[in-house]
């Protein structure tokens, strides 16, 4: 698997090059050397993926389930084969740790098996009639073509978590992947379901750049479904054209998760996992804990234990073992995040480390003195940039937790476990995890969020739920009494 070979557009089950004018030099964001470059995709292209999809739709339709099963099983069987050649791909394309590929390479074979099962899950009912000798027949079937956009940060797992059910679910796919991360989050998945002997067009990838394309992708009469994962701005405006347009919107959103220790926690335990769910991929997690909530009475304890154990994260190259932390995706995160330090900062935050930030490379930032009203708590800071914010009651946590437009994950610690339950159920997420972390993905639970962090639930049946529809075909057995 060379990477320089995955440089190309993926259309109608061709490798070629995208019939823009322009380039796009896909970047290592640690070593700023080129990893290769893409002719980008123009709007005739993106009209060639989805009608090519739309085609090998009907291909896809005459496959047997269990054939269909057993491409997918391929995919898993390609992604065990080629490991290593994937997780150097991540290491050298985000920037991501052995440790973070690790991660999400598992995750991403767990959501294929799971997807896997959906062609043989394809259910429909029959149910009663009011009139005499009618049955009624319900058939869930595939919606047709999925356009899936999907992010920097988890790119190979997030484009997945949408590619796979798609076509388990019996659709054509294609595939945009964020411009930072076009191999990871694109040609890569094209490689993997060519490889596993997807029909020729059923998976494409385009390349492209939104400045030329505009809302192309998006407004194209074929794809039924748009499934977005990103920021909530732009997640917004894309499920407001998916919608103009009569198309379902699929919305995977930011986060500004709280993660909550209660005075009966395991205190190291807490501070290890509180650790984890801010710093993991540099904080480049939509679930990451943006708020760590402590109880006053054990603050000031947790607080001296958790600074010594995010200032012993190593920074640096990611294909060094021991890094936990490497780069972020670009330089513009790298400058959002100084920015939004500095605010907080003059708005009365105290930054009790405040790591440097040179280039792409950002040290750990812990804030604390933050009150709900800074911007520091009330925006995602996607980076190694954390507050920890004391409280004194589970009222006061709760209202704290809430106190935020966005409603995706979150973790209580305590040692009472139907305590933490209870609270748990008064935080308005759509997740929220008691003595563990707010980073949790599992291929057949219900994921997604509340308020502006998305629109629907992804893995297992919810996903079938979403990339089908029911038609419902009745059958006359007599004749139908007319009253003229």
């Amino acid at each position: 698997m060379d990477i320089k070979n995955l440089g190309y557009q993926f259309i109608d089950g061709e490798w070629r090059e995208g019939q823009s004018n322009s380039l796009l030099h896909d970047i290592n964001p640690y070593t700023d050397e080129v990893i290769t470059e893409f002719k980008l995709a123009n709007v005739s292209d993106i009209d060639h993926a989805y009608q090519a999809a739309q085609q090998a739709k009907q291909e896809w339709d005459k496959v047997n389930p269990f054939k269909k099963r057993d491409i997918l099983e391929n995919a898993v069987k390609y992604i065990e084969e080629n490991e290593e050649a994937i997780t150097s791909i991540i290491m050298d394309e985000l920037g991501g740790t052995r440790l973070k590929a690790a991660f999400e390479i598992g995750l991403v074979k767990n959501i294929i098996k799971e997807a896997a099962t959906f062609p043989i899950r394809m259910e429909g009912k029959i149910l009663p009639s009011t009139i005499d000798d009618v049955e009624n027949r319900l058939y869930r079937i595939p919606v047709g073509v999925v356009g899936v956009i999907s992010p920097f940060n988890f790119p190979f797992f997030l484009s997945m978590k949408s590619v796979a059910p798609a076509l388990g679910a019996g659709n054509a796919v294609v595939l945009k992947p964020h411009e930072d991360t076009p191999i990871t989050g694109g040609t890569l998945i094209g490689k993997i379901f060519e490889e596993a002997g997807v029909p020729k067009g059923l998976m494409n990838v385009v390349v492209t750049d939104i400045k030329e394309i505009g809302d192309a992708f998006v407004e194209h009469p074929i794809p039924r479904i748009i499934s977005f994962t990103g920021s909530t701005k732009v997640g917004s405006y894309i499920g407001q054209v998916a919608i103009k347009n009569f198309k379902k919107p699929l919305l995977e959103l930011g986060g500004n998760s709280a993660f909550i220790v209660l005075e009966d926690a395991d205190m190291d335990y807490a501070v290890d996992a509180a650790t984890f769910s801010r710093f993991t991929h540099q904080g480049q997690i939509c679930m990451s804990a943006n708020r760590i909530l402590v109880q006053k009475s054990i603050y000031n304890e947790f607080l001296d234990k958790y600074v010594a154990k995010v200032s012993s994260l190593k920074v640096g190259d990611p294909r060094e073992s021991e890094t936990i932390i490497g780069p972020v995706i670009n330089d513009r995160q790298a400058a959002n995040l100084e920015t939004m330090i500095e605010k907080g900062i003059a708005e009365g935050a105290n930054a009790i480390i405040k790591g440097n930030i040179k280039g792409r490379m950002v040290e750990p930032t812990i804030l604390v003195d933050v009150t709900t009203d800074m911007s520091v708590a009330q925006e995602e800071l996607f980076g190694p940039v954390v507050c920890v914010i004391p409280f004194e009651t589970e009222e006061e946590a709760i209202q704290i937790a809430n106190d935020t437009r966005f409603g995706l994950s979150g973790a209580i610690h305590t040692a009472n476990l139907e305590r933490g339950v209870e609270m748990a159920k008064k935080v308005h997420t759509g997740m929220i995890h008691v003595n563990d972390l707010t980073i949790n993905d599992e291929p057949t639970v219900a994921f997604g969020g509340e308020k502006q962090s998305g629109i629907g639930r992804l893995n297992g049946e919810w996903s079938l739920e979403e990339f089908t529809t029911l038609k419902w075909i009745s059958v006359n057995y007599s004749k139908r009494i007319l009253p003229y």
